[in-house]
């Protein structure tokens, strides 16, 4: 009965043409599969912090391989952390939406290769627990519309417009146009609020025929 092993000349001949065989195109799978059988005794297969293979060759030749563990599906829809990064540091100074343009014009990219838009910088922003720009506003005691308005006994269309006129500092807090201030210091002069006094009109002299009905 003859042996169902390849002769040593085959194997060496298989094995010099392998490269060529396993990347032509036309090598259908089953046939791949085939070459390995024939060219491979057996692989251990060791999983730690990497994949470790001892391949043992028909020849009786040994063989180690090492690879990373492959991702799973969660981490390979991670965010990069370089975003993340780069959100916490521009959270200072910008909103959600702001911080997706900016980072859209550098090129970066969500974890599922999308374009940054305010909702996906939102929703990393809470995955990871950054505190929002608001959040880190608040904590410079910057206060909000209602608040600085309270403490300077003025209605909020007051605060808007002194804002407005570059006599109240304030900062934009978020993509739906709401700042938050900086209550002003003792020098601040606060602004006449109304209309301003305009001319009396000039009192009128009444006869003594008139205050009298005209009486001779």
């Amino acid at each position: 009965m003859s042996s169902t092993r390849p002769s040593g000349a085959r194997i060496t001949a298989l094995a010099r043409d392998f490269p060529a065989l396993w990347a032509d195109p036309a090598t259908p799978d089953r046939e791949r599969k085939r070459l390995v059988r024939l060219l491979v005794t057996d692989v251990t297969l060791v999983r730690a912090e990497q994949i470790t293979a001892h391949v043992r060759l028909t020849g009786g030749q040994e063989h180690t391989l090492t690879m990373p563990v492959p991702l799973a599906s969660w981490q390979i829809r991670q965010t990069p952390p370089e975003v993340v990064t780069s959100i916490d540091e521009l959270l200072d100074d910008h909103t959600d939406g702001q911080i997706a343009a900016i980072l859209t014009d550098r090129g970066h990219l969500s974890g599922l290769g999308q374009d940054l838009t305010p909702g996906i910088v939102k929703h990393i922003r809470r995955a990871y627990r950054l505190r929002s720009h608001p959040q880190r506003l608040t904590e410079q005691g910057m206060l909000s519309l209602n608040e600085i308005a309270r403490r300077l006994g003025v209605h909020t269309n007051t605060v808007k417009k002194w804002r407005n006129e570059g006599l109240l500092a304030g900062r934009l807090a978020n993509d739906k146009g709401e700042y938050l201030y900086h209550l002003p210091g003792p020098e601040f002069t606060r602004p006449r609020i109304g209309r301003p006094p305009g001319p009396r009109p000039a009192p009128t002299e009444t006869t003594i025929e008139s205050a009298q009905g005209g009486a001779v």
